[in-house]
């Protein structure tokens, strides 16, 4: 958007609200097709976190395919929201932490901007150590292990391995600099990569193995008989959550990627085919190879960097040099560019999108990421459900407040304005604040028993079964709260979209 179209759309650029990051993009910046965002998903799925998901679940006793139509749900379920909130963007060119002014306040967004962009540091720097990883592991391939050291007190890692991780997280800071057009560019050439390399493995997979191994026919340890016999639905429902609460993310911050679309047909077209189909294709490739590995090593492998380290031949450095680039991939455009934005809501006129993404980047270092991927018990029903119950109560909010409250209509030059109808009480709508409290609160004591249980050994039945639908919960009664809520005030004023 030029500064003339700023002016006649009676936009308050001298705000304190405002800065030319947030504000709504122009036709000219309107650029993104449906190629372009199947692209982008294609480049977040195909990562390791996601290769991951699928073995994890295997691991906790799921046979294969039912893994697989876990996260295939999972990821059909998230789509809805995505969609719904992506249109948003698509229509008013904003991003996430201004479209939360309309529902929260223009004081009051400042809150789900923060939580959402906590979350995002943490993922920034999972995704960090991943890449890290699979470079210390190529450089100890290449060099005798030079880099393999006890691990330093504190950080509870090696020298080697934070020097490496430390590595990946600088050569991101590229991207960091030039931009999301810069991000598009690089999603949009790997793609095609990544594709071919989940092609290579599974071949791989299958001629050494002698085909794709016993362990896909292998039946559910939930089967009568089973280690874990009657205690799918116990196991099925957080995991269900958790595939949710994988997404949940970018379920919040999608209209920062859909206000660059050209059409909304582009956001919604893209986001279908590029989402849950690559993802449970993803989630096939993962259990074929696995089970292939119970033949090859005599053991089930589900982290692609230990499966990496034990190949052989120029095969080794070609393979960890794609999942470098599939971990960065993922990274940049998942984990960077919405808390970039919502960093930048906080203090607009101090803090632009660069600002924020190095904000992002210096918070993922202190997280110490590789504490939270430590098991699958800690990384998928502690991580993965735990911010799906904070998250889910804003989308709720979010889509209410959009579709029934606004009916999609929004005013641009009162999202800027710091005295405009989204001020509400002094900046805060406390009907948004409220939904968000009683949308999360049913879930805190499970979380408690989850992350902490020889501290919250006492939590009852009941919580410990409201904590496994966390994200579906929150949303829910956040949507329901905050409906009623603004329904029921005096007079709320009707919005009128800036063209």
């Amino acid at each position: 958007m030029t500064q003339n179209d700023r002016q006649s759309a009676g936009l308050a650029t001298a705000s304190e609200l405002y800065n030319d990051d947030l504000a709504p993009t122009g036709p000219e910046q309107r650029t993104w097709r449906w190629y372009h965002f199947s692209a982008l998903w294609v480049g977040m799925v195909m990562c390791i976190p996601s290769y991951m998901l699928a073995a994890g679940l295997t691991e906790q006793g799921m046979s294969p395919w039912q893994a697989v139509g876990t996260v295939l749900l999972g990821n059909a379920i998230v789509l809805i929201p995505m969609l719904l909130i992506g249109h948003a963007g698509a229509k008013h060119g904003i991003p996430y932490a201004v479209l939360v002014r309309s529902s929260f306040g223009t004081q009051g967004a400042k809150l789900p901007a923060l939580l959402r962009a906590i979350v995002a540091c943490g993922w920034y720097g999972i995704q960090t150590w991943l890449g890290g990883s699979a470079i210390y592991v190529l450089a100890n391939i290449l060099f005798g292990n030079v880099l393999q050291g006890s691990p330093l007190p504190v950080i509870g890692i090696s020298a080697g391995q934070a020097v490496c991780f430390l590595i990946f997280w600088a050569i991101q800071l590229y991207f960091i600099v030039h931009g999301t057009d810069s991000i598009r560019r690089l999603e949009s050439w790997s793609a095609p990569i990544k594709v071919v390399m989940c092609i290579a493995l599974v071949w791989w997979a299958c001629a050494q193995a002698g085909g794709i191994g016993t362990m896909l026919s292998m039946p559910s340890q939930f089967a009568e008989g089973g280690k874990k016999a009657g205690l799918f639905w116990v196991t099925f429902w957080p995991s269900l959550t958790a595939m949710v609460g994988f997404w949940a993310t970018l379920a919040l911050n999608i209209p920062d990627f859909t206000r660059f679309a050209k059409t909304q047909h582009d956001q919604i077209v893209g986001q279908t085919i590029g989402l849950p189909i690559p993802m449970a294709l993803l989630s096939v490739v993962s259990v074929i190879v696995t089970s292939a590995t119970v033949v090859i090593y005599g053991k089930a492998i589900w982290d692609p960097v230990d499966l990496t380290s034990r190949m052989t031949g120029v095969g080794v450095g070609i393979a960890l040099v794609i999942l470098t680039l599939d971990t960065m991939c993922c990274n940049l455009a998942a984990n960077l560019v919405g808390p970039a934005y919502d960093f930048s809501s906080l203090w607009p006129k101090g803090i632009s999108y660069k600002a924020g993404g190095l904000i992002t980047a210096f918070i993922a270092i202190v997280m110490m990421p590789w504490k939270i991927l430590a098991s699958t018990q800690g990384y998928i029903f502690t991580w993965l459900v735990g911010y799906s119950a904070l998250l889910g109560p804003i989308a709720g909010i979010m889509v209410v407040d959009y579709f029934l409250i606004r009916k999609t209509e929004l005013s641009h030059r009162e999202l800027f304005d710091e005295n405009g109808i989204y001020s509400y009480e002094k900046g805060w709508n406390l009907a948004a604040i409220i939904a968000l409290v009683l949308g999360v609160l049913p879930n805190v004591p499970g979380f408690l028993n989850t992350a902490f249980p020889d501290a919250f050994p006492g939590v009852s039945d009941a919580f410990k079964s409201i904590y496994t639908y966390a994200w579906f919960i929150g949303l829910v009664i956040a949507a329901v709260v905050y409906g009623v809520l603004m329904k029921m005030r005096k007079s709320p004023r009707p919005t009128i979209a800036n063209a």
